[in-house]
């Protein structure tokens, strides 16, 4: 019997523009290169275009990443829009790339209005980008909880996909002669779950509504993104067959960094892999849509709540404790460092969020029908500013509005698009409080900030700060929270 393979690349760079310019400024830790977008699109998504592997493997770039792309580097841009729609043809109707959650917040740690704006936007730019609607949406760092999954079920996703450590248990759709289902769940928690074959998630509300959930395989994840499985691509396809052994489907995925920047010449033993020496194995090189056409799932799943129903994922052993709590999940670092500073960050930046939610409910309603249905809508502006600009406010605005108030609104909107951007998963990822990610996401903090101020708000400037200073570097000369903030993130003479 033939089988399948499917390799998936999660291509995504926090945003780093800078928030009052729109442009990403000089990183001295990408040197030779004027910032890590530009050196990783060198080192990977332009070779990884020239070797055509967009057209080859199922993938999602981050929105703001696909932004920047296209001002920056169009023709890159324009190959993978292509390779999308190649892939169209030759996969039975079904592409290649698939959306994602638009600014790579952790989705369970969002509250509802942010959770679902984020799903909203991810969804309207994939459809402006590729031109069709999306059959999945990568959810940043695999995070999910039950929640979670009824939202992309609410929003006609037809599947999603997993870490294998995220499932709990399973049981057959099969069923007796009397209609009932004939099995018991089964344990597969620690990643015991049979990545071989898709699976169907119910809806918690009981209605039947079901999205298709691909756990994909954690050992050969960790072959190529660790253990130098891309050395060669004879190397990498030896894995696949391995892995083939064990059933109908090998599905894997990893950061589509790893092809080319985390692995040097990574791009040409994948192309190699898939375009020549799987072929020949006998492998059928397919994408997720694809194949749940020919194999809808037959076992049914839940996943892994994490703590106290706050979701699970793929790159903490610890639920989503990597984005609120000194897990002891991080990336480099000193000897003795801690990361008890992401709680403290976490808890200034939602207090933020609320005061900002409260202001942009209440002068919204000034301004717009419904503020947070205009929010969810933004991206349309978002994505063709002198297009959309007008007709966004016959669709929202509360007629007449002057030139003032619509200018006032969109004040509004920008403010909410920062705070959203505040929560971009990097932001709590790494070692450290003074990282590049963290100030990042700090800068977008400021900005609201900024724009609270020239909307007349009271500003609550000392309360955040207050906040902030609970959380400590680990580098004592970087101080506090509160003082990377004034230091780095907020512009000279912004907020006085």
């Amino acid at each position: 019997m033939t089988k399948a393979l499917v390799v998936h690349g999660h291509f995504y760079q926090p945003p780093r523009e800078n928030p009052w310019t729109g442009e990403v400024e000089r990183e001295p830790s990408a040197a030779p290169y004027h910032d890590w977008n530009e050196r990783i699109h060198d080192e990977c998504y332009a070779p990884n275009a020239a070797a055509n592997n967009y057209a080859r493997i199922s993938f999602n770039f981050g929105p703001t990443l696909l932004s920047w792309l296209e001002r920056r580097h169009p023709e890159t841009y324009q190959h993978i829009i292509a390779a999308d729609r190649e892939s169209i043809s030759q996969r039975g109707g079904h592409g290649n790339a698939i959306a994602q959650a638009y600014g790579h917040a952790i989705l369970p740690l969002c509250n509802e209005h942010d959770r679902l704006t984020q799903v909203v936007w991810g969804v309207a730019d994939f459809r402006f980008r590729f031109g069709r609607e999306p059959e999945a949406l990568w959810l940043p760092e695999t995070a999910a909880n039950d929640a979670t999954l009824a939202l992309l079920i609410d929003h006609g996703l037809r599947y999603v996909i997993l870490a294998p450590e995220q499932a709990k248990r399973v049981r057959s759709d099969a069923k007796d002669v009397g209609g009932r289902r004939d099995s018991e769940w089964l344990d597969v928690s620690a990643g015991k779950i049979d990545t071989t074959r898709p699976y169907r998630f119910e809806h918690p509300d009981g209605s039947g509504r079901s999205i298709a959930i691909f756990f994909y395989d954690g050992p050969l994840a960790r072959a190529i993104a660790f253990e130098k499985a891309l050395t060669s691509s004879r190397t990498l396809v030896e894995r696949f067959i391995y892995t083939a052994q064990r059933g109908e489907l090998v599905n894997v995925a990893t950061d589509g960094e790893t092809y080319g920047h985390h692995f040097k010449f990574g791009d040409l033993g994948l192309a190699h892999a898939l375009g020549v020496d799987a072929k020949q194995a006998g492998f059928w090189i397919t994408n997720y849509g694809e194949y749940l056409d020919h194999h809808p799932p037959e076992f049914a799943v839940e996943i892994d709540n994490g703590l106290e129903g706050e979701g699970s994922s793929w790159s903490c052993a610890h639920g989503v404790g990597r984005w609120t709590r000194d897990c002891g999940c991080h990336t480099g670092g000193e000897a003795g460092w801690n990361q008890a500073w992401r709680d403290p960050l976490r808890v200034a930046l939602n207090f933020l969020r609320d005061d900002t939610a409260l202001k942009f409910a209440t002068a919204g309603r000034e301004l717009f029908r419904d503020p947070w249905a205009a929010r969810n809508d933004y991206i349309s502006v978002l994505l063709d500013p002198a297009r959309n600009r007008d007709s966004f406010l016959a669709r929202h605005g509360i007629e007449p509005l002057s030139v003032v108030d619509q200018e006032r609104a969109f004040s509004l909107l920008e403010m909410q698009h920062s705070a959203l951007l505040m929560f971009t998963s990097c932001g709590w990822f790494f070692s450290d409080l003074a990282g590049i990610e963290t100030i990042q996401v700090l800068r977008y903090a400021a900005r609201v900030l900024d724009l609270q101020k020239e909307l007349g708000f009271d500003v609550p400037r000392r309360q955040f700060l207050e906040l902030l200073a609970e959380a400590k570097s680990n580098q004592p000369d970087k101080g506090n929270g509160a003082d990377i903030f004034l230091q780095f993130a907020e512009p000279a003479g912004v907020i006085s």
